[in-house]
Protein backbone atom coordinates (compact mmCIF):
# COMPACT_ATOMS: atom_id res chain seq x y z
CA UNK A 1 0.00 0.00 0.00
CA UNK A 2 1.18 3.47 -0.82
CA UNK A 3 2.30 5.35 2.29
CA UNK A 4 3.24 8.97 2.74
CA UNK A 5 5.39 10.97 5.13
CA UNK A 6 5.29 14.75 4.97
CA UNK A 7 8.23 16.95 5.88
CA UNK A 8 9.43 20.50 5.50
CA UNK A 9 6.95 22.29 7.72
CA UNK A 10 7.82 24.97 10.19
CA UNK A 11 7.20 28.52 11.29
CA UNK A 12 7.66 31.27 8.75
CA UNK A 13 6.86 34.97 8.80
CA UNK A 14 4.21 36.37 6.48
CA UNK A 15 5.57 36.64 2.98
CA UNK A 16 8.03 33.82 3.52
CA UNK A 17 8.34 30.48 1.79
CA UNK A 18 8.43 26.81 2.62
CA UNK A 19 8.68 23.68 0.55
CA UNK A 20 6.84 20.63 1.78
CA UNK A 21 7.86 17.17 0.68
CA UNK A 22 5.69 14.08 0.60
CA UNK A 23 7.86 11.00 0.45
CA UNK A 24 6.01 7.95 -0.83
CA UNK A 25 6.80 4.31 -0.24
CA UNK A 26 5.18 1.00 -1.03
CA UNK A 27 4.27 1.91 -4.58
CA UNK A 28 4.92 4.38 -7.34
CA UNK A 29 3.45 7.71 -6.39
CA UNK A 30 2.69 8.66 -9.95
CA UNK A 31 0.22 5.79 -10.30
CA UNK A 32 -2.27 7.91 -8.40
CA UNK A 33 -3.83 11.29 -8.24
CA UNK A 34 -1.94 13.04 -5.47
CA UNK A 35 -3.28 15.80 -3.31
CA UNK A 36 -2.02 18.26 -0.75
CA UNK A 37 -4.65 19.12 1.83
CA UNK A 38 -4.59 21.16 4.97
CA UNK A 39 -6.57 21.27 8.16
CA UNK A 40 -6.67 23.98 10.77
CA UNK A 41 -8.00 23.28 14.27
CA UNK A 42 -11.76 23.01 14.28
CA UNK A 43 -12.00 23.23 10.51
CA UNK A 44 -12.63 20.78 7.73
CA UNK A 45 -9.77 19.35 5.76
CA UNK A 46 -9.53 21.33 2.55
CA UNK A 47 -7.75 20.78 -0.72
CA UNK A 48 -4.74 22.93 -1.45
CA UNK A 49 -3.46 21.40 -4.66
CA UNK A 50 -3.80 18.16 -6.58
CA UNK A 51 -2.01 16.62 -9.51
CA UNK A 52 -3.47 13.96 -11.75
CA UNK A 53 -1.75 10.95 -13.23
CA UNK A 54 -1.50 12.88 -16.48
CA UNK A 55 0.23 15.76 -14.75
CA UNK A 56 -2.68 18.18 -14.71
CA UNK A 57 -2.49 20.43 -11.66
CA UNK A 58 -5.24 22.03 -9.65
CA UNK A 59 -5.14 24.72 -6.98
CA UNK A 60 -7.65 26.26 -4.67
CA UNK A 61 -8.20 29.88 -5.55
CA UNK A 62 -6.55 31.28 -2.46
CA UNK A 63 -3.17 29.73 -3.30
CA UNK A 64 -3.11 30.21 -7.06
CA UNK A 65 0.04 32.02 -8.06
CA UNK A 66 1.64 31.32 -4.69
CA UNK A 67 1.85 27.52 -4.41
CA UNK A 68 3.19 24.97 -6.87
CA UNK A 69 2.70 21.21 -6.76
CA UNK A 70 5.20 18.90 -8.42
CA UNK A 71 6.38 15.31 -8.46
CA UNK A 72 9.91 14.00 -8.70
CA UNK A 73 9.44 10.50 -10.05
CA UNK A 74 13.06 9.53 -9.43
CA UNK A 75 12.61 10.28 -5.73
CA UNK A 76 9.01 9.08 -5.59
CA UNK A 77 8.23 12.33 -3.81
CA UNK A 78 5.64 15.04 -4.24
CA UNK A 79 6.36 18.63 -3.31
CA UNK A 80 4.41 21.71 -2.48
CA UNK A 81 6.34 24.93 -2.90
CA UNK A 82 4.62 27.62 -0.87
CA UNK A 83 5.50 31.25 -1.44
CA UNK A 84 4.07 34.47 -0.05
CA UNK A 85 2.73 32.62 2.96
CA UNK A 86 -0.01 34.28 4.96
CA UNK A 87 -1.53 33.60 8.38
CA UNK A 88 -4.53 31.94 6.79
CA UNK A 89 -2.17 29.28 5.44
CA UNK A 90 -1.52 28.07 8.99
CA UNK A 91 -2.58 24.44 9.22
CA UNK A 92 -1.38 20.88 9.29
CA UNK A 93 -0.64 19.89 5.73
CA UNK A 94 -1.26 16.35 4.54
CA UNK A 95 -0.69 14.48 1.34
CA UNK A 96 -2.91 11.69 0.17
CA UNK A 97 -3.87 9.64 -2.85
CA UNK A 98 -7.08 9.61 -4.79
CA UNK A 99 -9.54 6.82 -4.10
CA UNK A 100 -12.64 8.17 -5.76
CA UNK A 101 -13.36 10.11 -8.89
CA UNK A 102 -13.37 13.36 -6.97
CA UNK A 103 -10.86 16.09 -7.40
CA UNK A 104 -9.95 18.75 -4.88
CA UNK A 105 -12.20 17.19 -2.25
CA UNK A 106 -10.96 15.48 0.88
CA UNK A 107 -13.73 12.91 0.59
CA UNK A 108 -12.05 11.56 -2.54
CA UNK A 109 -8.64 11.04 -1.01
CA UNK A 110 -7.07 8.91 1.66
CA UNK A 111 -3.92 7.15 2.84
CA UNK A 112 -2.98 10.39 4.55
CA UNK A 113 0.46 10.88 5.94
CA UNK A 114 0.96 12.05 9.52
CA UNK A 115 1.02 15.68 8.44
CA UNK A 116 3.39 18.61 8.64
CA UNK A 117 2.65 21.73 10.66
CA UNK A 118 2.91 25.06 8.88
CA UNK A 119 2.60 28.14 11.05
CA UNK A 120 2.47 31.69 9.76
CA UNK A 121 1.90 34.13 12.62
CA UNK A 122 -0.20 37.25 12.39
Amino acid sequence: QLQFVESGGGLVQPGGSLRLACAASGNTLNYYHIGWFRQAPGKEREAVSCISTSGTTYYRNSVKGRFTISIDNAKNTAYLQMNSLQPEDTAVYYCGRGYRSENMRASGFGSWGPGAQVTVPQ
